[in-house]
């Protein structure tokens, strides 16, 4: 393969575009963790070492034709519900945040769903490929089908947030497929008839955060405490924040996962609606240019591809901004590149390495098999 194909066909936009958003978050995570007082931090570390991985990850995914995957479409689905059960191994599946959504491998604990995500995508766009798009409402079902066991694996851990993206996921593909707008409509009376049958099978802290989300006024639900410090935390910072490493609320402890769920609020407290509205603007570049590449894939299952990633970065980047400013439910979803988490990390350059593979080859006489 010529090395002038790949520098020609990579896109470096996007990967200063994401190393900018990284940057910046490492920034946040050394605030969040007193780095000032503490000297360099075990969450600062990993997250570090979690970013160069990823790096090394991206150029060995370049040397991978991404239509071998397809050819193994249905391992990658099997491979990918099994990483969901891996947690539930006595001994290798831990708990954190009420939630058996981990295995331990020792330093470090993996959230497998993450990985699942991928294989998800991956699995979901080959199907619509083979299926040539969306045609009627079965192609609707054996899409939701397909995505069944994963939501029931999430629901059993219970992760709420995580089963929100890769119903998203399946929604964006299965759009980008072609649907018909009168089953988006029917879709929506669905969802609209099926949300208050599936409140009450949820877990009571879910329930929580729902509740607080629909009555954000009222201070005696738990879930809305979290919610009130983060507006707080980020209402303080005003135009231009408080300077770097001079945030006040965060190193008193008023916002839970600060190096995490509400990384955000520490960053605009710090910087501003100036400095909160600089990553907003990186991530809608970084999803532009994500749409963009998704029209140059040679083929169907390319471009699905680029499109189920689009929709997993998006509704987390939505999901994460907006409910640190009480305008989306609470949920442990992380923000790409910018939050704490080794493996969010990692599994979020996979994404950028399989959407890279597809861009170099989007032209087969650029290379030499």
């Amino acid at each position: 393969m010529k090395i002038k194909s790949y520098l020609k066909n990579f896109d470096f936009l996007l990967l200063v575009i994401l190393t900018i958003i990284f940057s910046l978050g490492m920034i946040a995570i050394a605030s969040a963790t007193d780095i000032k007082q503490n000297g360099i931090t075990r969450e600062f570390e990993m997250q570090l070492i979690a970013f160069f991985l990823g790096l090394i990850v991206i150029v060995f995914m370049l040397f991978i034709d991404y239509e071998v995957f397809g050819e193994f479409y249905w391992v990658i689905y099997g491979l990918s519900i099994l990483l969901l059960l891996l947690v539930y191994i006595p001994g290798l599946g831990v708990n954190h945040f009420n939630a058996r959504s981990w295995i331990n491998l020792g330093r470090v604990d993996v959230q497998t769903s993450e990985i699942a995500k991928i294989g998800f995508i991956i699995f979901l766009a080959k199907f619509l490929e083979k299926n040539k798009g969306v045609k009627n409402l079965f192609d609707i079902f054996k899409c939701f089908l397909f995505l069944a066991p994963f939501l029931v694996l999430l629901m059993k851990q219970p992760d709420l947030g995580t089963a929100l993206v890769f119903v998203l996921i399946t929604i964006g593909m299965i759009f980008a497929a072609g649907i018909q707008y009168r089953y988006i409509f029917l879709g929506g009376i669905v969802a609209g008839v099926g949300l208050p049958l599936i409140y009450p099978k949820l877990k009571s802290h879910q329930k929580e955060r729902i509740d607080a989300f629909l009555n954000p006024n009222d201070t005696s639900l738990p879930g809305n405490y979290q919610v009130l410090q983060s507006k707080i935390t980020i209402g303080s910072g005003q135009m231009y924040g408080k300077g770097i490493f001079q945030g006040v609320y965060h190193k008193l402890n008023y916002l839970p996962v600060q190096e995490s769920d509400f990384i955000f609020a520490v960053f605009v407290e710090e910087t501003g609606f100036v400095g909160g509205s600089i990553v907003i603007a990186l991530y809608a570049l970084f999803l532009i240019r994500l749409i963009l590449m998704s029209r140059k894939a040679k083929d169907d299952f390319g471009s699905y591809m680029i499109i189920g990633v689009v929709f997993m970065f998006a509704f987390q980047i939505i999901e994460n901004i907006g409910m640190t400013m009480g305008i989306m439910p609470v949920t442990g979803i992380t923000l790409p590149f910018f939050s704490y988490g080794a493996t969010s990390i990692v599994t979020s350059m996979i994404a950028i390495g399989l959407v890279e593979t597809i861009l170099l080859r989007r032209k087969k006489s650029n290379f030499m098999y």
